[in-house]
């Protein structure tokens, strides 16, 4: 496990608020010199702990209207059936993110399609031929509350919570 000092700490969070920042910005986001800081970024980068860059797109602009969250169950759980499914999962583009789960599900998968007839079809034509799907269990998203893309860094700075409304006395 790589050791996150408060510095390593501020970094993710600047990264994970704006990734695009130039390294000069970054520095003094976090009160670095540039060089150290560029240095931090690439050794967490070495290290696995950064995996990846990239854009946050709306899905609605991009016509994926339909947010499904499924609960699927395999017929067995064998380590070649595991292995199909979870090849098959990651080759399915509809198929945004996937969980092994505890509890009456096997897996738990967020699909985004563009309305209810593309799901069914997916389902029909892709879902129900998945390696070893025996059962799946659909849940449609009415409204995202949160769907934050970051990680919860222990002891980065948090963002400001909004102001209290004073109470009046009468």
């Amino acid at each position: 496990m790589y050791v996150l000092d408060d510095k390593d700490r501020a970094l993710l969070a600047a990264l994970q608020r704006d990734s695009r920042q130039t390294v000069q910005q970054l520095a003094a986001a976090v009160g670095l010199s540039a060089t150290p800081c560029w240095k931090r970024v690439k050794d967490m980068e070495a290290a696995g702990v950064i995996r990846g860059y990239g854009a946050t797109v709306d899905r609605e602009s991009v016509g994926l209207a339909l947010c499904v969250l499924a609960e699927v169950n395999l017929t067995q759980h064998t380590e070649n059936t595991v292995r199909e499914f979870e090849r098959a999962v990651a080759a399915c583009p509809q198929i945004v993110s996937c969980y092994s789960t505890t509890g009456a599900a096997d897996y738990s998968i967020m699909v985004l399609v563009e309305d209810i007839k593309s799901y069914e079809a997916f389902l029909h034509d892709t879902a129900f031929k998945l390696p070893g799907v025996t059962h799946i269990r659909s849940s449609v998203v009415l409204k995202e509350v949160k769907a934050a893309g970051g990680v919860p860094v222990a002891g980065a700075p948090r963002a400001p919570r909004p102001a209290r409304k004073a109470r009046v006395r009468a």
